[in-house]
């Protein structure tokens, strides 16, 4: 096969250049010239971008045949929560976190699980050998797996194993090692990088098809990205536009429990997250999530409040932490898992509605268990765990609160009100501290049961309700 040629264009202007300057010529922008393959002026053969779809008729939307997306389940309920029910046919996967976050061993897990339903699975390995995935697999009690491992880096070979063996389910690890032989730069650059995912892409796009490369069933491609030092995926921004399915993986590496967050889905919600506990044999499903993000108290103890929180369609409950404590003349304000400039605009709400001074003293607010937390509604329980904690004074036992804190002052409902409400008192909780509009019409449900619910429209309302307890 002839190489290619191939030429620098601006990421900005789009102008190109027969080789690479640290200056646009074009538009004088630094650094933005980017390697990629040049158009031949030859006679037009085989078009390389036919296989992302087919070639349809103009048709009207209400007419065309509305047809659910085949899921093979991965054997891991978490893991087909964030995918929206299972691996999708055809459909492209990219994964990113930390390294040594557990992305190869989870997959490793799943695919074994898939390969054991009757599902027929490929790993690719560009970072290790196929001795070391033995050896993980051997450490993760996969005894006499069945999953096919290809240790190998260049595209034209993976793609020519992909076309050969035709699996279900394909997994490469990772994208920053595979490279095209097509460009001259290095594996992992920014050209590789979307020049290969733009391949494997148009691979599982027209997998499956009368006149793709497979006439089976259509495979499913999984990419493993590494993570930049910023927390971004490493490699140009396309590369999460071109993927179906985007997730990141999350947690501390000193910490046993890891969150794996839907960012993207095309074929399912995003937001979801699944929790997975790190074990001597691998990455186990947590099934009740809000006993990890829980402090074991014994009893109540100043600056902290229970709140329900959203993610997905999941309620989580989450202990909201604060510490009040005399500062400086620059007292600061410090917040983990929660936005900061959010913590500087509910402290002056709380001095200027409920009376409540904050301005020399440093202020810092945890989520517990290393969950983040980005709905409004945790605006409440923030301003409730700060007075516990200033004045010394603890919550009572079984109390929690949600809701979303405008600037007026004002308790503004939370989304899925009466979810919250019943995963709190599933789970034995008889205080409830939330907007008037989120109270049940039916408090006389049993979903409710032993639930004792305030509702209150105003931030010094909830003060006075808290003070009464």
């Amino acid at each position: 096969m002839a190489k290619e040629k191939t030429h620098y264009v601006c990421t900005d202007c789009g102008g190109s250049s027969p080789k690479w300057q640290g200056k646009c010529p074009s538009c004088n922008a630094w650094n933005t010239l980017i390697e990629s393959v040049a158009e031949t002026a030859a006679a037009p053969t085989k078009n390389r971008f036919a296989s992302l779809a087919k070639t349809a008729e103009v048709a009207v939307l209400g007419e065309i045949d509305a047809v659910d997306f085949a899921r093979t389940p991965t054997g891991h309920e978490e893991l087909d929560r964030v995918l929206g029910g299972g691996m999708v046919e055809g459909g492209v996967v990219l994964i990113g976190g930390d390294p040594g976050i557990g992305k190869s061993t989870l997959l490793l897990q799943a695919l074994d699980s898939l390969q054991r339903s009757g599902q027929s699975t490929l790993y690719v390995t560009g970072e290790e050998s196929g001795a070391q995935v033995a050896l993980r697999a051997r450490r993760l009690g996969l005894d006499g797996s069945q999953v096919k491992v290809l240790a190998e880096i260049g595209l034209d070979k993976i793609l020519a194993t992909l076309e050969a063996m035709q699996p279900d389910v394909a997994v490469i690890d990772s994208i920053q090692t595979v490279y095209s032989e097509q460009l001259t730069s290095a594996p992992g650059s920014v050209a590789q990088v979307r020049e290969c995912a733009a391949h494997l892409t148009r691979y599982a796009k027209a997998s499956g098809r009368a006149d793709g490369p497979s006439r089976g069933r259509a495979t499913c491609i999984v990419l493993v990205g590494h993570v930049t030092k910023e927390g971004a995926l490493a490699g140009p921004r396309v590369l999460e536009h071109m993927v179906d399915t985007v997730l990141y993986f999350e947690g501390d590496t000193h910490s046993s429990f890891r969150l794996v967050r839907a960012i993207k889905n095309r074929f399912g919600a995003v937001n979801e997250i699944g929790v997975f506990a790190m074990t001597e044999k691998g990455l186990k499903g947590v099934s009740n999530p809000s006993a990890i993000f829980l402090s074991q108290h014994t009893e109540p103890v100043p600056g902290s409040c229970v709140m329900v929180t959203l993610e997905g369609t999941r309620p989580m409950l989450v202990e909201i932490q604060a510490l009040v404590d005399s500062g400086g003349p620059s007292p600061r304000r410090l917040s983990v898992g929660l936005d900061k400039d959010r913590l500087a605009m509910l402290l002056a709400v709380l001095h200027r509605h409920a009376g409540v001074a904050c301005m020399d003293q440093d202020v810092f607010v945890n989520a517990v268990g290393g969950v983040r937390i980005s709905e409004p509604a945790a605006d409440l329980a923030v301003l409730l765990a700060i007075t516990s904690s200033l004045r010394g004074k603890p919550l009572p036992k079984g109390f929690f609160a949600f809701g979303e804190i405008g600037l007026a002052g004002e308790v503004r409902p939370a989304p899925r009100g009466q979810e919250r409400l019943k995963e709190a008192a599933k789970l034995g909780f008889s205080i409830a501290l939330v907007p008037k509009a989120n109270v049940p019409k039916n408090l006389k449900s049993k979903d409710f049961e032993g639930l004792t619910i305030h509702a209150v429209e105003r931030v010094e309302q909830a003060m006075e309700v808290v003070r009464s307890l």
